[in-house]
């Protein structure tokens, strides 16, 4: 019985070492990113590590132009329409929700950002390289801002900095006769005027 047991325990062991070696296990534990480090990019724009949601890395400014507080949400979809489409919002300033401007009607202007603005349930459906903007919440009370990278089957993917995820989804649905990104606290895009 003592033979039984011991050859099943070396049985296991050597099935163990065996998954090890075919690096069916990992070998090694992550290491975590530390601010500044490269997550992600989308068209040759990179999403760096804030090191946390209230890190702080300065502030990123080129040419006279205010980009934002470095690493920040903000400071992302900034740079990446300064970097892509060489485009300076009229106000540098604001938390990520002061984008989307209420008294804006829309597909009007939004003068601020120099930008077309959409609302949460328009006529326009989100396209790629828009701005995706969000309301504050109880967790953050400035919102959050992304860039949408692709729409199709029904979904809308968005590339963001300083979340948990570079990328995130969201349900995209036709509502009489209007384009509904499903989140309660999207409140719309924006757009480059063509």
């Amino acid at each position: 019985m003592k033979k039984r047991v011991g050859l099943a325990l070396l049985l296991g062991i050597a099935v163990a070492l065996l998954f090890v070696f075919r690096k069916e296990v990992p070998l090694s534990i992550p290491v975590a990113h530390v601010q500044g480090d490269r997550l992600d990019s989308l068209n040759g724009v990179v999403v760096y590590c804030n090191g946390g949601f209230n890190g702080n890395a300065g502030r990123n400014v080129v040419d006279g132009y205010n980009i934002g507080l470095k690493y920040q949400c903000v400071e992302f979809v900034k740079r990446y329409y300064f970097e892509r489409f060489d485009h300076r919002m009229p106000n540098s300033y604001g938390h990520a929700k002061d984008f989307f401007d209420s008294t804006v009607a829309d597909g009007a202007l939004n003068v601020d950002r120099a930008l077309l603005q959409f609302r949460n349930g328009s006529a326009s459906m989100p396209q790629g390289d828009d701005l995706l903007v969000l309301d504050g919440w109880g967790g953050n009370p400035y919102g959050h801002v992304a860039i949408i990278s692709r729409v199709g089957d029904g979904k809308v993917e968005v590339v963001q900095q300083n979340t948990g995820s570079t990328r995130g989804t969201y349900d995209l649905d036709m509502i009489d006769g209007q384009w509904r990104i499903d989140s309660k606290r999207v409140l719309g895009w924006l757009r480059r005027k063509p």
